[in-house]
């Protein structure tokens, strides 16, 4: 259906691929990987006929259709999340307004000479409308949107009142909607919350066509995909089988390169050693001259490349007392929105609450009333002896300036820490080389967030408050986050809509539901367990 043919391209300086070919058939979906930069993104352009290759051929079989959902959502306003949705939605949107123009052309009495040429046309659109299963089309669109988050207010409300996050997912129904015969979904999980990852899950899992996706989350990527394309270092390497599978099998295919390197590189050692012994004896000029010819001859196999990490050695942080923070007899209101009625919850030291609820259910503002950014209106929440707490936030982005560069943050956070050892720091958090003189005005979000939590944990506090902490991080800066929490002294409390972190990070869950919290002894997987969904939103 879909073929890259020895295709090569190049972004400035950069070279993105070299001579390299992959084709995806019909019902195949495939994940596509690489380090930040590798050409993911350029990959779907090429597919979707925005860039061309500056060599080889993008090949597209005849007459098949592709919807493609990147981040750029454009403008919307002036209509509801239904009409945006369906407007977006490609031929089938098409189509359903040329039957609406049809049906008022038909009933106008001025166009009574041409009704002959438009009952046929209307005939020959509605058609092509029926095949598309244009008549559900409404339908689909409430079941989409909905899947996605949506309530019905939203649904019905005007789409230019929704934040960019909303906007995302109104662009993600519309191209959904359009049901191609292929999709390319470049990181279709940012702004989503974990029902709706769970509902997408199962739509593209039933999807008849081709899919070609990137994403950030490991358990989507396992749950999802068939099949992955690596991008290393300018080559399309295929692994049949999952993400972890295409981990492992990464790993291997790393370490037999890497072995047969060393084993090349012993046996070459060997054979220059016997030529510079014997090289100026005239009873061995054959044997020298016959392993010059050998060496010559010989295909060298290129030294393994690795993709770097750098590791950064954080410190501990101080010790709190037992009781880290308590939240006691608590009300909170926003308006005629009762979020906490009597609500009480003790934190203790070295606990990980991981807190789950649906939109709304009061999630960032427990955290925001322990950060004390938000206070009570009734009940008390206090923070215990000797806590030192860092707050992770969206607005935490706020304490950048965007006229210093990476590096001058971080000189200005710690003026008292070495060149060397802020480099460092900031290497661990994915800002090597250059990119530590990029200013903070031109950093993507992913990179701002980057940024905070590698200021946040150089000197770390003892009570962490994250909320939503991987949104738009990579997974090496996720892996690297997880690698930091996990080995973190102190205590966490923490939202977030990714299954790995919650289970690699929670000991404690509450859920935060219509009944009233519920708390859970153990971790996410523990809650998973015992309540028997995954997310509140999906009970029952």
């Amino acid at each position: 259906m879909i073929q890259l043919d020895s295709v090569s391209k190049r972004h400035g300086g950069q070279i993105l691929f070299v001579d390299a070919s992959v084709a995806v058939f019909r019902g195949e979906r495939v994940g596509l990987v690489g380090p930040n930069g590798s050409g993911k993104s350029t990959i779907f352009r090429l597919i979707a006929g925005q860039e061309p290759p500056d060599a080889g051929q993008v090949n597209i079989d005849k007459n098949t259709s592709i919807g493609y959902f990147d981040q750029n959502v454009g403008e919307m306003q002036g209509r509801s999340a239904l009409e945006e949705t369906i407007a977006g939605a490609g031929e089938v949107a098409d189509l359903w307004h040329e039957l609406q123009l049809l049906e008022s052309q038909m009933a106008d009495p001025a166009e009574f000479e041409r009704l002959d040429e438009l009952v046929e046309r209307f005939g020959t659109v509605q058609s092509r409308f029926d095949e598309l299963d244009g008549y559900s089309l409404e339908a689909r669109a409430h079941e989409v949107l909905a899947g996605l988050g949506f309530s019905q207010t939203m649904i019905a409300g005007d789409v230019g009142a929704l934040s960019g996050g909303w906007k995302m997912r109104v662009a993600l129904a519309r191209v959904l909607l359009m049901k191609p015969d292929a999709l390319l979904l470049d990181e279709p999980t940012n702004h989503l919350d974990i029902e709706s990852i769970i509902w997408l899950e199962g739509f593209l899992k039933s999807f008849d066509g081709a899919i070609i996706l990137t994403s950030h989350d490991q358990a989507f990527l396992n749950r999802v995909v068939m099949r992955i394309i690596d991008i290393d270092e300018g080559e399309l390497v295929t692994y049949s089988g999952n993400y972890d599978f295409y981990r492992e099998q990464y790993r291997l295919r790393r370490e037999q390169h890497a072995a047969q390197y060393a084993r090349q590189q012993a046996m070459l050692a060997k054979e220059q050693a016997f030529i510079d012994r014997f090289k100026a004896r005239a009873s061995h000029a054959a044997q020298v001259q016959s392993r010059v010819k050998k060496l010559e001859k010989i295909e060298k196999i290129e030294p393994p490349r690795q993709r770097k990490r750098v590791v950064f050695d954080f410190r501990r942080p101080p010790r709190s007392g037992d009781d880290v923070a308590a939240v006691e007899h608590v009300h909170k209101a926003y308006g005629d929105l009762r979020i906490y009625e009597d609500f009480s919850l003790l934190i203790r030291r070295n606990e990980r609450w991981c807190i789950m609820g649906v939109n709304g259910a009061g999630k960032s503002t427990l955290l925001k009333l322990v950060a004390g950014d938000a206070t009570p209106d009734a009940g008390s929440v206090r923070l215990g002896g000797s806590v030192k707490l860092g707050y992770f936030a969206q607005h935490a982005m706020e304490i950048l300036v965007g006229e210093r560069t990476v590096l001058e943050m971080a000189q200005q956070q710690f003026p008292l820490a070495g060149l060397g050892v802020l480099k460092t720091l900031l290497g661990a958090f994915g800002f090597s080389g250059d990119e530590t003189e990029k200013r903070c005005s031109v950093l993507s979000g992913g990179e701002k967030a980057r940024l905070v939590l590698a200021l946040m944990m150089f000197d770390p506090p003892n009570f962490l408050v994250l909320d939503e902490p991987t949104n738009h991080l990579d997974m090496d800066t996720k892996d690297i986050l997880i690698d930091v929490l996990a080995n973190f002294e102190g205590t966490l409390l923490f939202v977030s809509h990714d299954r790995r972190f919650l289970s690699a990070l929670s000991n404690r869950v509450l859920e935060l539901t219509p009944e009233g919290p519920r708390v859970y002894a153990g971790g996410y997987d523990e809650y998973v367990a015992q309540s028997g969904h995954e997310a509140p939103g999906l009970r029952g």
